[in-house]
């Protein structure tokens, strides 16, 4: 089987036409790990925020983990931005 890496912008592009949690969660575990993107904690959680409201269970259990790495105002920072998103989305 073939394997296809996208970068950031390309998932984003293709998210909302496959609206999946599991592309959501992908794009989240990129910016978590630094994977084709800057590594950026706050951008991953709002993804993997974007999954689980889009029904991924496996984001549920990894947004926990990165919430213990990070700041109570940065975990605000990404709900927020999730909330923003999923309303314009």
């Amino acid at each position: 089987m073939a394997r296809l890496d996208l970068g950031a912008q390309d998932i984003a592009a293709l998210a909302p036409n496959l609206d999946t949690g599991e592309a959501f969660y992908e794009l989240g575990m990129m910016h978590a790990v630094g994977r084709s993107v800057p590594m950026d904690l706050v951008a991953a959680h709002k993804w993997l925020n974007v999954a689980v409201a889009k029904g991924c269970r496996a984001a549920v259990a990894r947004r926990a983990e990165l919430s213990e790495e990070m700041s109570t105002e940065e975990i605000a920072a990404a709900q927020r931005a999730a909330r923003l998103f999923l309303a314009a989305h």
